[in-house]
């Protein structure tokens, strides 16, 4: 997940009908009715992967900025990006406009969304009874494991090293995939599918918010502790630096974004 080269902002145009794309601008294996052929049925578990492969990319394009906020994405321009059929690409874009990282435009395809001010306070009013809850279960998992470690915390722990390596990035979109990776990694370790699935359901925003706004020096200091209390199987302080980091983030998020607090 708390949580990424394309079409350009000056990319105005896009085809009617749905995201870049209209009825007859298919592929060659998609009929005109918007109904799959009986090749394309045979291969759907192969379609189902291009499409999430191409709905990670265009998620990272997203984060990083590649495709900037208000952005028009057009069908048939990210499928040449990405070098794949329209088909898996379109699904991708269906599934990012769920995920609330792309708006539909009327008759005119999608554009990555513009996230004002009252959209953060509300993904962090989410965010942060979820991400608190995630570091308890977490460190519950650790302590209920003892003396055995559990395989999450080494990839809680990679996460923070490479978020640590990734500071010095200039451009920022390797810091960004690692803050995102570290608190996904908390999430993974509290072991708690449901909370998995709210979370992924968020993720996408989350990334964007993160390649957004600044990372300080004192938040990323802050992931340190809390992946030492997680890693202590401590409840409480794990859940008690994990609110501490989140209030902190939303703080440096609204001034970065709005200039204020």
């Amino acid at each position: 997940m708390a949580y990424v080269t394309g079409s350009s902002a000056g990319r105005e145009r896009a085809r009617p009908g749905g995201p870049g794309g209209g009825p007859g601008h298919g592929s060659g294996g998609e009929r005109p009715d918007g109904a799959a052929s009986g090749g394309e049925r045979a291969g759907a578990p192969e379609r189902t992967s291009l499409s999430a492969r191409a709905r990670d990319a265009i998620r990272q394009r997203i984060a990083d900025r590649t495709y900037p906020q208000g952005a028009r994405l057009v069908e048939r321009e990210v499928a040449e990006e990405l070098r794949m059929s329209r088909v898996p690409v379109r699904e991708a874009l269906r599934a990012l406009v769920g995920e609330g990282l792309l708006e539909l435009l009327p008759h005119s395809g999608v554009r990555v969304r513009r996230l004002d001010r009252a959209d953060v306070e509300h993904l962090y009013e989410v965010w942060e009874p979820l991400a608190v809850q995630a570091s308890r279960l977490a460190a519950r998992r650790v302590a209920r494991s003892a003396p055995v470690e559990p395989p999450g915390v080494t990839a809680l722990r990679a996460s923070l090293d490479l978020a640590e390596q990734a500071a010095s990035d200039p451009e920022g979109a390797r810091e960004v995939a690692a803050h995102t990776a570290f608190h996904e990694d908390i999430v993974a370790l509290s072991g708690n599918p449901m909370l998995a699935r709210t979370m992924e359901r968020l993720g996408g925003q989350l990334r964007l918010l993160f390649g957004m706004r600044e990372e300080p020096e004192h938040m990323r200091a802050q992931h340190a502790v809390m992946f030492r209390y997680i890693a202590q199987g401590d409840e409480e302080s794990a859940a008690a630096s994990t609110l501490l980091h989140v209030r902190d983030s939303r703080t440096v998020a609204l001034r970065s974004l709005f200039d204020d607090a």
